[in-house]
């Protein structure tokens, strides 16, 4: 929020001074909670562990201790537990019909009025009309979104309209080495089932 604000007060030509009490909030040891620890999920741990972030996850089957001790991450078999100590909480599952709308209101009143919900998974994980009336009702701090439900959201979407609310157009993976990497690795797939070898990606390991 406040880099998409930030920029524009910065280009702006109304701009005269920089104000000194526009404040963000600190990532560095800050808790953050993620639902869906799979390989993506992992990968944030990893990442957040290097902003000596306190790391909390929610999944379906609990990672085995060496894993967890490699990020320091601590398991939550409630996420309701992890929702109210996180904040920033993000979402990395698979949209499936247990995890459709996921997070709703009930899920959102219970996160800290101080917290980030942050998106990377699919937009129907979230109950969006749940989500603009607790970004309205400042029942959560802001949200950050890769994804919405539908890819783009129609114009007039109040979404759209909330200050504490920054939407991508579903970049996660976009940079020229992780479409080269996806390609390479759909290919070595291919050639592995043509040639009667074990597939390196399985989507569903017999």
């Amino acid at each position: 929020m406040y880099l998409h604000a930030g920029c524009q007060i910065a280009m702006s030509p109304d701009t005269k001074h920089f104000a000194v009490n526009w404040l963000g909030v600190e990532v560095t040891r800050a808790t953050l909670g993620i639902i869906g620890m799979g390989s993506i999920g992992y990968k944030v741990a990893q990442r957040a562990r290097a902003f000596n972030m306190t790391i909390l996850y929610h999944n379906r089957n609990r990672r085995r201790k060496e894993e967890e001790e490699a990020v320091g991450a601590q398991y939550c078999a409630k996420m309701e537990d992890l929702l109210q100590q996180s904040d920033f909480v993000m979402l990395v599952v698979n949209l499936t019909p247990e995890t459709h709308k996921l997070i709703g209101k009930k899920e959102l009143g219970l996160m800290k009025p101080t917290a980030t919900l942050i998106n990377i998974s699919r937009g129907a994980v979230i109950d969006q009309d749940a989500l603009v009336e607790a970004l309205q009702n400042k029942v959560i701090r802001a949200a950050a979104l890769d994804v919405t439900y539908p890819e783009p959201l129609p114009r007039d979407h109040p979404l759209l309209n909330l200050n504490n609310v920054i939407i991508t157009p579903h970049i996660g993976t976009a940079t020229v080495q992780a479409l080269r990497m996806m390609a390479e690795e759909a290919i070595a797939n291919m050639l592995a089932v043509l040639n009667g070898q074990p597939i390196p990606s399985e989507v569903f390991p017999k």
